[in-house]
């Protein structure tokens, strides 16, 4: 290529959109770059699956690339890219030394996606069944993801939450941060308008990719706690669970007598959630924003959902008549929503104006773009400004580039 704007993106996995938020996100950010003129290689050492995004209708080159192997060496050499795009710092802890040693100029740019170390230190509180606190929020995970931070240029966060707790918390420079949430389309009153009212719909819904812990988790806690007590008063009402990849022990969940319908993968999220009246998200750990709240927002209809789940969504200083982490408040609120037509009306159109004011994309796909053209103008200035990365770059890498060649030197001896 002779253009001056190279993107490599490196996948943890291959973008479904129709699958999960991560998806999503990740076509999001492809759109941006590609609208300020990047030509895009979105690379991955993972299997694509069926659910796979056709990348290269929209543009983008695709290579299939190996751990721990010195192929990968000659690619990044040939490709010469001007920014480089980890999709997750588990991706950034393995082909981010090679990036720096191979493409030294090249702007590093982790994307968390959300912050994994406190999705998991709630999950390990969770399971002690014990309150979230510093013991859990300093994890393991959480010693390599702030690493992964400081070694890269610039890291996108996806909430406002995750913001404060990296700068406050532990002290991270803002210039190493860039708060970019979902970048969507605004609901127009039109289309709001041609969506389906109060009546027309039925039953309550939940999705989300069963691979996603936090997912499972809620449907099991829906399962065992929360939906007896909507269906004790709602017995005639369902409740539709969609997700992709349900696994056996998701789907022996499905049990018609009591309403509790596992439908699998949607083809089709906007038909699904357009004709639920409420959307259900009880989820009890995780981090970032909620893709299933997204969907339910953008075809109006009007969710129930735990802390956790509207966590980054609406304003810290905005209350919300529908979070509740007690059980029968939840499903209280959740009878009242399905019952109250002009609460239902309110709630629908209130998730209009969060899409339209929180998450507009011509916005925050020009303050990414100005980012990281700044970074890339200044990019030794910067860097010498975050001398904790330096040091992470020279020492921690080390590891894990001699780890590497350890393992290829071993494939290379016992091929499989």
């Amino acid at each position: 290529m002779t253009n001056s704007k190279i993107l490599l993106i490196i996948g943890f996995v291959w973008p479904e959109p129709n699958s999960s938020a991560a998806g999503s996100r990740m076509l999001q950010l492809i759109e941006a770059f590609i609208g300020f003129g990047y030509h895009i290689t979105f690379a991955s050492a993972c299997a694509k699956t069926d659910k796979a995004f056709d990348l290269k209708n929209i543009g983008v080159n695709t290579a299939s690339i190996q751990l721990n192997n010195s192929s990968f060496d000659d690619f990044i050499t040939d490709l010469n890219p001007h920014v480089v795009l980890f999709d997750r710092f588990m991706i950034e802890e393995q082909f981010g030394w090679l990036v720096a040693q191979h493409c030294p100029d090249a702007v590093r740019i982790l994307d968390t996606e959300d912050l994994h170390f406190l999705r998991k230190g709630r999950q390990m509180a969770l399971n002690a069944g014990k309150p979230f606190n510093d013991y859990y929020l300093y994890n393991d995970f959480t010693k390599r993801e702030i690493a992964s931070i400081y070694r890269c240029d610039l890291s996108l966060i996806i909430s406002k939450e995750e913001m404060c707790i990296l700068e406050g918390e532990f002290k991270i420079d803002s210039d190493l941060l860039l708060y970019i949430p979902f970048m969507l389309e605004a609901v127009d009153e039109e289309a709001s308008e041609a969506l389906p009212k109060f009546k027309e719909r039925t039953h309550f819904i939940t999705i989300g990719n069963f691979l996603h812990e936090p997912n499972y988790d809620a449907v099991q806690y829906l399962k065992e706690t929360i939906w007896p007590l909507i269906r004790k008063q709602l017995s005639e009402v369902n409740l539709h669970i969609y997700g992709a990849y349900a696994t056996q022990k998701v789907l022996q969940l499905h049990n018609v007598n009591e309403g509790f319908l596992i439908k699998g993968f949607a083809e089709n999220v906007e038909d699904v959630m357009q004709n639920a009246r409420v959307c259900l998200a009880p989820l009890r750990f995780g981090a970032g924003l909620k893709g299933k709240l997204i969907d339910a927002m953008q075809n109006g209809t009007a969710c129930v959902m735990t802390s956790i789940a509207a966590e980054g969504m609406f304003n810290i200083s905005e209350t919300h008549d529908y979070v509740a982490d007690d059980p029968q408040a939840f499903a209280d609120m959740a009878v009242k929503l399905y019952q109250n037509e002009a609460e239902w009306e309110f709630y629908s159109k209130y998730g209009f104006n969060i899409i339209n004011e929180r998450f507009k994309k011509s916005d925050f796909q020009k303050i990414l773009i100005l980012k990281v053209e700044a970074i890339t103008n200044q990019l030794q200035k910067h860097r010498h400004q975050n001398f904790i990365g330096q040091l992470l770059q020279h020492h921690t890498l080390q590891s894990t580039k001699y780890m590497s060649k350890w393992i290829e030197a071993k494939n290379r001896q016992n091929p499989s």
